[in-house]
């Protein structure tokens, strides 16, 4: 089957872009052609864009979809409904918000068995290795079945809060990254500080302490920039891939640059919060904006977008995590609130709005940090990511000039909540395709279309490290 997608907009270099038409043969772009070529004989359908800018589908790297095991939260359907009313058309769900975690083959067949069926975009997986995986002696060859069956990359912490995926000290930590140096596929770190963070909690509550900016105290930019250190350390040691996943600090961004200046091998991603809210948000809002790490400084935020424009930053990801709402958010207390924030479906009008329409990064750096760069570090570069022949047809129809305001009632998540509330944005999903399907529309009477769920499909990991 074939179809043309005609006056669609393309970036190209800097914030310039050329009107082309896609031709789209079984999922793929067969050809882009020049403006109003001739229509191709075999084209069963012609789909006029109208001049509108089209950008390749956005690769969300980190989200935690809670399925199965956590559904109260968020679930595969929700959670991948909303990636696709926000232009997402392939997100990497995380190992460890599900039971049993993505740490062995039969586990991992366990959540594609309940999840396949849901998805309403394509989506890939995390494994994972925690403390309670290597209890198990058979951890290295668990490890490899999951690589060998196609997850995207290999999750660990250092300081994490789940008693089913327990965080790793430096030991084990150099010691699964051994095994993925050898195996060939790199490695996502939770990096803050475990002890320290542990004696600062420990000694606020005890105190009495319990307010938001007392949780941020806890969490300071110290116990990241220590952490981060210690994972070059470790990438020095093994020559192992690494890569730091939502980096809220500016010194620890500084740590990363070092890093890579002296040829290691180790990225770092940021996310939409840490690049919009400071402290001060987080001490007049409180648990809505709770997160680990926590966000930070304006000098830290100024940071994260200086080195998101320069490609200190390897890409954006959301690291959605919706907790139960309103229950787990109103605790009672800010250190047993619901540490997350949903962010999947907003990531790119907010990238867009406050990044290109701000001019902080131009428009060919966005396609970049949502489809480039995450498909190369997942091992997808040679079928996501760009907007030419041979990839898939993953298409997001952006309306670029209209400005709208962020309302939770109108996201797609199962937990609508967002400390985006209010924030208006300019550039907004029109249309979303997924192997050249439409998979979303917002019609001009401001209904919806979503295709089915059991749309989206598994994509493996295709590529190992050299």
């Amino acid at each position: 089957m074939r179809t043309t997608f005609r006056n669609a907009r393309i970036p190209v270099s800097g914030n310039e872009t050329r009107t082309a038409d896609l031709l789209v043969e079984n999922g793929k772009i067969a050809a882009v052609l020049p403006a109003d070529s001739e229509p191709h004989p075999t084209a069963a359908d012609s789909i006029d864009l109208g001049g509108a800018l089209v950008l390749p589908g956005v690769i969300d790297t980190h989200v935690h979809f809670d399925d199965p095991g956590f559904t109260h939260r968020e679930n595969f359907a929700t959670g991948t409904r909303a990636a696709a009313a926000g232009g997402v058309t392939c997100i990497v769900d995380m190992p460890c918000t599900s039971l049993p975690a993505v740490t062995s083959r039969a586990n991992l067949r366990n959540k594609l068995d309940v999840i396949s069926n849901k998805a309403h975009v394509d989506f890939m997986l995390w494994g994972g290795v925690s403390d309670n995986a290597m209890e198990d002696a058979a951890w290295r060859r668990n490890l490899a079945d999951i690589v060998d069956d196609g997850v995207a990359s290999i999750k660990i912490y250092m300081l994490s809060g789940m008693d089913t995926f327990r965080d790793l000290s430096r030991d084990q930590m150099r010691e699964v990254l051994v095994e993925t140096k050898q195996i060939g596929i790199p490695v996502g770190v939770h990096a803050e500080d475990r002890e320290m963070v542990h004696e600062l909690t420990d000694r606020f509550m005890s105190a009495g302490r319990n307010e938001p900016l007392d949780y941020a105290a806890a969490r300071p930019p110290e116990a990241e920039l220590s952490a981060v250190s210690t994972v070059r350390d470790l990438c020095r040691e093994t020559g192992a891939r690494v890569h730091v996943v939502h980096l809220g600090t500016g010194r620890a961004l500084d740590v990363v640059v070092e890093a890579r200046e002296e040829g290691l091998p180790m990225t770092a991603e940021t996310c939409p919060h840490f690049l919009e809210f400071t402290t001060d948000d987080l001490r007049r809002m409180g648990a809505l904006l709770k997160t680990a790490p926590v966000v930070k400084s304006v000098s830290d935020r100024a940071r994260l977008w200086e080195g998101l424009a320069s490609g200190e930053i390897a890409w954006v990801a959301t690291d959605h995590a919706a907790g139960q709402w309103p229950e787990e958010k109103h605790t009672g207390s800010i250190w047993t609130d619901y540490g997350g924030v949903p962010g999947v479906e907003l990531m790119l009008p907010y990238l867009y709005s406050e990044g290109v329409r701000s001019r902080r990064i131009t428009l060919e750096r966005l396609v970049e940090i949502t489809a480039g760069a995450p498909a190369r570090f997942l091992g997808i570069e040679r079928t996501k990511g760009r907007l030419e022949p041979g990839y898939d047809a993953d298409l997001v129809v952006l309306a670029e000039h209209e400005t709208w305001t962020v309302r939770a009632d109108d996201l797609h998540n199962l937990n609508r909540y967002t400390p985006l509330e209010g924030r208006a944005l300019t550039g907004r999903v029109r249309a979303v395709y997924l192997r050249g399907s439409c998979v979303y529309r917002r019609n001009e009477d401001g209904s919806e279309f979503f295709a089915g769920p059991g749309t989206g499909r598994w994509v493996r990991r295709q590529s190992r490290l050299g």
